[in-house]
């Protein structure tokens, strides 16, 4: 039997065993398609940007380790780099591009001078592969935060500085939104903090709370752009503190009605913010969810299907959240083939979701009403031996992306006659 006739089969009867417990696989492969994840630019590069021939990422508290040979040298590269992943991956999805990706035709432009202007190929470029597009502000890798500081600099022209640039993102943001028909979300994280105990935790609050307003100042229809604010527990070298703290972050967004982001990599290693999306939801309208993957600290490791990654996609699901959760991906990994790694995460994070839109979310809150926990549980492990992999590979067939690991022999044919051009200098596997 070919192929595809085989996928098609095991569809046929992997619906009927979900239909045994009410639930309609194809409407949950229908409802898989309105997911839309953000491919973050920055793991084909490595975090460095295009700012200068030999810009490095630097500062920030973090870092990319590996040396894998390929990556992206230019804007070119790097744009058929992410068309490679996106042809890999199932579904519409968007890009979440930063700062210093910008193209300002070999002149040197400072960050808080940078317009749409500087990003228009990016533009032309999302148009053609009918992608949306996501903004972030660059706050490191730079020497006015050098000192560790920036929206939350005591030293009001480094301050100054960085809120012009925050300024400028946004309304980067609102003519990418405008271009696209699509709302970019411009997401504002920043490096600031302390490796050491404080004195003062306060004042530095302050002035990133000053700042915050200064940026915001301009309004902007949410049509075109919505803002975004993303907190971290510690980074490398402010272990001690961070001025935009989880709390901090939480209460500006709630009162200033902006966009809470949760990244799943910058919380307590045995704190989940699968717990919190419902919990912040109830006073948010919207959030963004960066999934990464730490291991023992923020390390940004590739994301995989794991069980805090269900339980993000369960809770989504379960809270009827699809529409106000907005998921990018964040990691990057420079030891492994970086279009394999955005397939691998993206792949993920669908997997994830679509094992969610097919549990039988209406019985289980009934069980639970009625206080039959016996039978929530049971029911919770019967369904993690149903055959969601066969509703997965139908999808990917109907959808034209490779099956099973297919993709896998297009990245490394890629690698082979594209990737391998750029070493240079580099052993090539």
């Amino acid at each position: 039997m070919p192929r595809e006739q085989t996928i098609e089969k095991l569809y046929a009867e992997a619906k009927d065993k979900y239909a045994q417990i009410s639930v309609n696989a194809e409407q949950a492969v229908e409802r898989l398609e309105q997911v839309a994840i953000s491919l973050h630019c920055w793991q084909g590069d490595d975090v460095s940007g295009f700012e200068t021939p030999d810009a490095q990422l630097s500062g920030g508290g973090i870092m990319a380790t590996g040396n894998y040979p390929g990556k992206a040298r230019n804007t070119d590269e790097l744009r058929a780099d992410l068309e490679m992943a996106l042809n890999l991956i199932p579904g519409k999805h968007r890009l979440s591009l930063h700062a210093i990706y910008a193209e300002t035709g070999g002149k040197k432009v400072a960050r808080n001078q940078l317009t749409a202007d500087h990003f228009f190929n990016w533009i032309d470029w999302a148009k053609a592969n009918l992608v949306g597009i996501d903004f972030n502000g660059t706050f490191f890798s730079h020497p006015k935060a050098d000192s560790g500081f920036t929206l939350a600099s005591r030293d009001e022209g480094i301050r100054k500085f960085w809120v012009e640039h925050g300024s400028a993102c946004r309304k980067i943001g609102q003519h990418i939104g405008k271009a696209l028909g699509s709302p970019c979300i411009t997401n504002i994280w920043i490096p600031d903090g302390y490796k050491d105990i404080p004195a003062d935790r306060k004042t530095p609050r302050l002035i990133l709370k000053q700042s915050l307003d200064e940026i915001f100042a301009e309004k902007i229809d949410p049509q075109y752009n919505l803002d975004a604010l993303e907190s971290k527990l510690f980074g490398i070298g402010s272990e001690s503190y961070v001025v935009g703290s989880h709390e901090f972050y939480l209460g500006y967004a709630i009162e200033n009605k902006k966009l809470l982001c949760l990244d799943s990599g910058h919380f307590h290693p045995t704190e989940v913010i699968s717990d919190k999306i419902s919990a912040v939801l109830i006073f948010l309208d919207e959030i963004l969810l960066h999934v990464s993957r730490g291991l023992r600290w923020d390390s940004d490791h590739v994301v995989i299907l794991s069980d805090e990654l269900r339980a993000m996609a369960e809770e989504i699901v379960r809270g009827n959240f699809l529409g106000r959760v907005h998921i990018g991906l964040d990691f990057f990994d420079a030891s492994i083939n970086r279009v394999a790694a955005w397939t691998i995460g993206a792949h993920s994070v669908l997997k994830a979701m679509l094992m969610a839109l097919l549990e039988p979310t209406t019985m289980l809150r009934q069980m639970e009403t009625a206080g039959n926990l016996t039978g929530r549980l049971a029911l919770l492990e019967e369904i993690k031996a149903l055959p969601f992999g066969a509703v997965w590979d139908y999808y990917c067939l109907k959808r034209d992306v490779p099956v099973g690991l297919g993709w896998l022999d297009k990245v490394q044919a890629y690698e082979k006659e594209v990737l391998s051009r750029r070493c240079g200098n580099q052993v090539c596997g």
